[in-house]
């Protein structure tokens, strides 16, 4: 009997013990889940940027703002904290820049915080951008960072900024700004939903494929037109007839095509292209001297196309910051390292 006792007692004082273990140790169970969540990576740090200001010529009306929307990823943050600066640094009116981010919506708060310490005056809002809107309609193309949601989200502009704002202009992260935004966004877009430097004369066979060309009702979408190319990391765009055309719904119309018949290579571009080739309004080339990054496979140096500059883009594989970092930069990349505002140990060592 003592023994059966003795056990019992032992049994309850267990079964006390586990249930105060369970009741006081609820919230590392929570904060076991919360750890298990996605986690920005280490993101780098930057250098504050100066405070630049409006000018007494400048309207501060939101009449007088102008819409900038870019995406936020942490691969590329490093080129957009030097888009960002370039285009202050040029801007007759600094103040009135309004910038619309896109990011993926467990990254933001890290996001966040980096850009504001960087930037402190900056007017700026961040978007939640929800990867699984593309994720399912995402084909491989040739490159791995094409294949990313990020590079989607331009399609769906639209439809997450204020419907108070109706132009935007969208710009890469991996350029840098020269000129005064501001003249890009007068351009008068007559009647256009996208107004972007065009490269008229383009080889479309190059775009697509063999699958699309072999198709006779899938070719009638480019027949009558004009074989232009022009690329999205530079567009001025009309949201309001965005909207109202249902342009987004367009693009993932050509999409769902892709992802059963594999009709082009490219990430985003090619969609644009069916849509839109030869009837956007043309500016002038200046406004995007892209290709700077090189080719697609190798990202092969590049020389400067002649004519003057507004606007330096490193489409391609080749990144300048990547290619500085290594030690073996092409003779472009040091047009992109003043507006580097990255903090490196060398820079640390330094003040």
């Amino acid at each position: 009997m003592a023994s059966r006792s003795r056990s019992y007692t032992q049994l309850l004082g267990l079964l006390s013990f586990n249930l105060l273990l369970f009741t006081t140790s609820t919230k590392a169970v929570r904060v076991g889940v919360i750890l298990h969540k996605p986690s920005a990576p280490t993101l780098p740090v930057f250098r504050e940027a100066p405070a630049f200001r409006n000018g007494d010529q400048c309207g501060n009306l939101e009449a007088d703002h102008i819409h900038i929307a870019m995406t936020l990823d942490t691969n590329y943050l490093r080129g957009t904290m030097a888009a960002v600066l370039s285009l202050l640094q040029h801007s007759s009116c600094p103040e009135n820049l309004s910038f619309h981010f896109l990011s993926l919506a467990h990254f933001e708060n890290d996001l966040f915080t980096s850009i504001k310490s960087t930037f402190p005056y900056l007017n700026f809002k961040i978007y939640q951008f929800d990867p699984n809107l593309v994720r399912s309609k995402i084909s491989k193309s040739i490159r791995e960072a094409l294949d990313q949601p990020l590079n989607y989200a331009r399609i769906y502009l639209a439809d997450i900024i204020p419907t108070s704002v109706d132009r935007i202009i969208y710009l890469d992260s991996d350029l840098v700004v020269v000129d005064d935004i501001e003249k890009l966004w007068h351009v008068e877009m007559e009647g256009k939903v996208v107004a972007a430097p065009e490269y008229c004369h383009a080889n479309f066979t190059y775009y697509f494929t063999k699958a699309f060309w072999s198709d006779p009702e899938l070719v009638k979408v480019l027949e009558g037109k004009r074989p232009c190319y022009f690329n999205t990391g530079v567009m001025v765009v009309d949201v309001g007839k965005w909207r109202r055309g249902m342009y987004t719904q367009k693009v993932e119309e050509w999409m769902t095509v892709q992802k059963q018949r594999r009709i082009y290579h490219l990430g985003s571009l090619p969609p644009f292209l069916l849509i839109f080739a030869g009837d956007i309004k043309a500016v002038d080339h200046r406004w995007n001297q892209h290709g700077l990054g090189g080719d697609n496979f190798e990202g092969k140096c590049r020389t400067l196309h002649p004519g003057p500059i507004s606007l330096l883009h490193w489409s391609g594989k080749g990144k300048p910051w990547l290619r500085l970092d290594s030690r073996k930069p092409c003779s472009v990349d040091h047009l992109w390292a003043p507006y580097d505002l990255y903090r490196s140990s060398r820079h640390s060592l330094e003040e």
